[in-house]
């Protein structure tokens, strides 16, 4: 205990010069902005060819416009183009055409499909010899400036594109490869750059494209630490993640509705029960090495909690064309053995119900002979990553009217409305999504905090939380003095 007590002690003090510290430096950017793009000359290669449906080509430019709304676009910042292929490739607009957001947005719109063959490594070719050239408006081989191609596609192409995306690599463009549908995957490997998994992705169709965009978005962030550049509203604490921020509290106060102020905590006696339920896609879009993450995900939420009889309870539901109890809430009473019990959970692997798990929580799941206590809060989490193939609306509705806490989580090709039915209002505050399987701690954290604030706001495990924003406030210190290091060698090069 007095060790207990020395420690946070010790953080407090520590966590005070922080805060002093970051008070100091550079004055903030204006509000508002979700990222800082670095400058970049980026050429989208986009396949529509005879495969891809005139709605399904409009998918895409939903796509491109999206992934431009997040640049900082102009002469000097970001500039882009588009070459559009088939059979042959043709450049839609330029890198020098454009100077602005809106400029771009309205050419985006104005691109029609060109429906004949698909000559995936001709349009890269284009794209090296043309899009990128001088006259086009690339500027030269710069350290500070990139140059990235986005190649769509959704079919075999008939030619290779093996030896020109070698030499487009070989020229410093970084090439990023977006499979859609019957795509042969081989190929994306063979454009893309590397790391692969960071530069290849891979959607079931055009109707959820778009939800890459996110990804992209995320990609271009040179500075994405909102809470070293100031455009946050936390009263107290910010968190940072990429392009976005989360706000916390210091010890001894609660983080309010609106997620931004706090208030001071004003007792409160202890952790309140809670009787928590995972309902896990395992279906066989989610693969062997994003279910392992997926478990990762589910003992990182079980380590925030307070797992005894009186306290928090575990149960775990897998599914996927059937639904299967892995364990009951109240069989494992330590957080050791819930997680040796994740661990050595197996993969369904078959099809979504997701609508027949949602009925099993209802069902079974939440009653007495399974383990669920009488007055205990009840906490659904359903973790999936695509169209549930049953229907979902009449289950869901009914596990909120009875009280049910249900929380929402989709990755990938996870389709935002059915969280959004799944999730409890607020639904903003209940349902959570990511386009990569990579990024599921991020919401794995947001998922401790929302469920701690569900037991008791002032009784969740303070010290950690304390020791986590002192570690957070010293990476935003390390950032913000390497950001401050960098602009202070830019003014020496220049007086130079």
């Amino acid at each position: 205990m007095r060790a207990i007590r020395g420690t946070s002690f010790m953080l407090c003090g520590l966590l005070l010069l922080l805060l002093a510290l970051c008070t100091l430096g550079l004055a903030s950017p204006s509000r508002g902005h979700l990222c800082r793009t670095r400058p970049t000359d980026l050429v989208f290669v986009v396949d529509s060819s005879r495969s891809v449906r005139p709605v399904e080509f409009e998918k895409v430019k939903v796509f491109l416009s999206q992934v431009i709304e997040s640049l900082d676009v102009g002469p000097n910042a970001t500039r882009v183009g588009v070459v559009n292929y088939a059979s042959a490739a043709k450049q839609e607009f330029p890198l020098r055409a454009h100077g602005s957001k809106a400029a771009l947005l309205r050419a985006v719109r104005r691109i029609q499909p060109l429906s004949t063959g698909t000559m995936t490594g001709l349009a890269i070719q284009f794209a090296i010899t043309k899009a990128f050239s001088d006259a086009e408006g690339g500027r030269g081989r710069s350290p500070d400036i990139s140059k990235v191609a986005i190649v769509v596609t959704d079919g075999r192409p008939q030619d290779s594109v093996r030896d020109v995306s070698a030499r487009a690599r070989a020229r410093g463009i970084e090439l990023f490869a977006i499979g859609v549908g019957r795509v042969d995957k081989a190929t994306l490997r063979q454009i893309a750059s590397e790391p692969q998994d960071e530069h290849v992705d891979y959607v079931e169709s055009y109707s959820v494209i778009e939800k890459l965009s996110r990804k992209f978005q995320e990609a271009f962030c040179v500075v994405s630490d909102l809470c070293v550049t100031g455009d946050h509203d936390c009263e107290q604490v910010c968190l940072s993640s990429p392009g976005s921020y989360t706000c916390a509290c210091r010890e001894g106060f609660t983080l309010n509705s609106d997620g931004k102020t706090c208030n001071v905590c004003s007792g409160g006696g202890g952790s309140s029960a809670t009787d928590l339920v995972f309902l896990i896609d395992g279906s066989k879009s989610v693969r062997p090495e994003n279910f392992e993450l997926v478990k990762k995900f589910i003992n990182q939420i079980v380590d925030t909690l307070d797992v005894s009889d009186k306290l928090a309870q575990v149960g775990l539901v897998q599914y996927s064309s059937s639904v299967r109890q892995e364990f009951p809430l109240g069989r494992f009473h330590t957080k050791k053995d819930i997680k040796a019990a994740v661990r050595n959970m197996s993969y369904m692997e078959k099809g979504t119900m997701t609508g027949a798990a949602l009925k099993y929580l209802i069902d079974n799941s939440f009653t007495v002979s399974s383990g669920a206590r009488p007055g205990a809060q009840k906490v659904g989490i359903v973790f999936t990553d695509g169209r549930s193939q049953d229907y979902i609306n009449d289950a869901a509705k009914k596990a909120k009217d009875l009280g049910f806490k249900m929380f929402a989580v989709g990755v990938g090709n996870a389709v935002e409305d059915e969280l959004r039915e799944i999730a409890s209002e607020p639904v903003a505050e209940h349902y959570f999504y990511t386009a990569d399987f990579k990024t599921i701690n991020q919401i794995g954290k947001k998922l401790q905090k929302k469920i701690c604030v569900e037991e008791d706001p002032c009784a969740c495990e303070s010290l950690v939380k304390f020791q986590t924003t002192v570690e957070g406030l010293l990476q935003a210190l390390t950032r913000k003095h390497e950001v401050v290091s960098k602009r202070l060698a830019v003014l020496e090069n220049t007086v130079v």
